[in-house]
């Protein structure tokens, strides 16, 4: 990708981030041993931490980008732009866009860069047509890239209550150890066999594995199994299993697939999906927690690899799932 303008910058954003920004401050940076990256940021902007991820990660340049009107992008552009200086990361450009302009923040020559702004369109630029070309799409805002993780119409609520029963009723059977071993050995099973099939091109979980899975996936052997498999294996294949997933579980289930969507998503890149994915995770879920830190802390996608105990269960090491207690029959 090759940005020779602001033109070709505003069109570069929304493929980097997967949807048009609307109250953002874009920063695309370049010229480090990281290629280049887009950090988005809400309207206003308060302190320095975009630049000092950028600085940590040796970024040399970077473009700034605010979208939306002059009072909220012109003093969050200021900040970031003498933040980003104070790091040594040189600024490139700086621009405000909104509704179809956009108009430079750095040029004072009227003839170059007149009040009224210029206009652009993306449909005809260079850079559209080649991420088109490649097959990218982007999203209409950030709010639709949320909805391609959101609950389905119809979730299987009959083949959940079908497995949150068999799943107690076979951790009632036999002493607690011995029945922790098994159900976890049940479940890396279960998933082994769903992954292969998908990767191998057969049908995604039907309602009655999909329910089955996620209630096994509340042990955190069973977790840190399927976690294991996500950082080994394609992301692209495991943004699209676990997104299957978690749009069709119920609720009090999205937490463990919202995880491993989202470490699949940062791992390849996309920080944006990662971000919304972990949205549908309960706040105190753990592996949300961390890698919400290790997106916040900068630490790049290629060096994204958290060391996992083994996974596979063993003789007198086992970990007791945490299920969510049994739903009201209904009358």
């Amino acid at each position: 990708m090759v940005i020779g303008d602001p033109q070709d910058a505003i069109a570069a954003v929304p493929f980097m981030l997967g949807f048009h920004p609307t109250d953002s401050l874009v920063v695309l940076a370049s010229g480090g041993p990281r290629e280049t990256c887009a950090l988005r940021h809400d309207l206003p902007v308060t302190d320095d931490h975009v630049a000092a991820v950028l600085a940590g990660n040796g970024f040399l340049g970077a473009i700034v980008l605010g979208y939306g009107p002059a009072d909220l992008v012109v003093p969050s552009a200021r900040l970031i732009r003498e933040a980003l200086t104070a790091h040594g990361i040189e600024v490139l450009a700086a621009v405000r866009v909104d509704g179809g302009r956009w108009w430079s923040l750095t040029c004072p020559q009227e003839e170059c860069c007149p009040p009224s702004g210029h206009t652009y369109d993306i449909t005809s630029s260079r850079l559209t047509a080649e991420a088109v070309y490649r097959g990218e799409v982007i999203l209409p805002d950030r709010e639709a890239l949320a909805r391609s993780v959101a609950p389905l119409d119809r979730p299987p609520h009959e083949a959940m209550a079908r497995a949150e029963e068999r799943f107690f009723n076979s951790a009632r059977e036999g002493p607690r150890s011995q029945t922790s071993s098994r159900t976890n050995q049940e479940g890396i099973a279960l998933l082994d066999a769903l992954l292969i099939r998908a990767q191998e091109g057969g049908p995604f979980p039907d309602d009655d594995e999909l329910a089955n899975l996620a209630v096994h996936l509340t042990s955190l052997t069973v977790r840190d199994a399927a976690w294991s498999h996500t950082q080994e294996g394609d992301p692209l294949f495991a943004i699209t299993f676990w997104r299957h997933i978690l749009q069709r579980v119920d609720e009090p289930y999205a937490s463990a697939p919202a995880c491993l969507l989202a470490f699949a998503a940062y791992s390849a890149g996309d920080g944006g999906l990662a971000n919304v994915a972990l949205d549908r995770a309960e706040p105190g879920y753990t592996m949300a927690i961390l890698l919400r830190e290790v997106m916040y802390a900068g630490i790049p996608p290629s060096e994204l690899h958290i060391h996992l105990l083994p996974t596979r269960p063993k003789a007198g090491r086992t970990t007791r799932p945490r299920v969510p207690k049994p739903r009201p029959k209904a009358s």
